[in-house]
């Protein structure tokens, strides 16, 4: 079975239509017997440089956290008999939450010349293929994720050419 995500987040900033037009993109991608649920969290500079002081010991804004709550599930088929501690009052797996500085989603925008909705929508795609698992340390690792979420973002219609 295919999962489907489900996206957690404020409609102030992240109004429902673009959340479940996520959804929608991120549909199938993890397959699972379970829906899959993330969190979004937006702050300003000053929040997510002390979470980045705290959490990574790294005294500087910086314009996305992940905070993935499964370790090793890349590429896995997810079960919710495997994860039953994980899985949320509604019944969905949970697999983390994802802190975007807005200030610097902005400021990012603009220095890599696109849409803040680009930038913004990138940093979330990013944030969720940390949760499932996915990392940029090596640069066979990168590749792969950097392509996975591209095709999120194809999904989306949004590209790295918008505006």
């Amino acid at each position: 079975m295919k999962n489907n995500f489900v996206i957690y987040s404020t409609e102030e900033e992240f109004p429902k239509e673009r959340v479940k037009a996520l959804e929608k993109a991120m549909y199938g991608f993890v397959e699972s017997d379970v829906r899959l649920a993330v969190e979004f969290v937006f702050v300003d500079g000053e929040e997510i440089r002390r979470l980045n002081r705290e959490t990574r010991q790294t005294d500087r804004v910086t314009d996305v956290l992940s905070f993935p709550t499964l370790d090793g599930i890349c590429g896995l088929k997810l079960k919710k008999k495997d994860y039953l501690c994980d899985v949320d009052e509604e019944g969905n797996l949970f697999v983390g939450s994802i802190v975007v500085c807005l200030d610097r989603a902005r400021e990012q925008a603009e220095e890599y010349g696109h849409s803040f909705e680009r930038e913004l929508h990138y940093l979330l795609v990013h944030g969720i293929m940390h949760c499932l698992g996915y990392d940029h340390e090596r640069d066979e690792d990168r590749k792969v994720m950097r392509a996975q979420e591209e095709r999120i973002l194809g999904k989306l219609g949004v590209t790295r050419t918008e505006e």
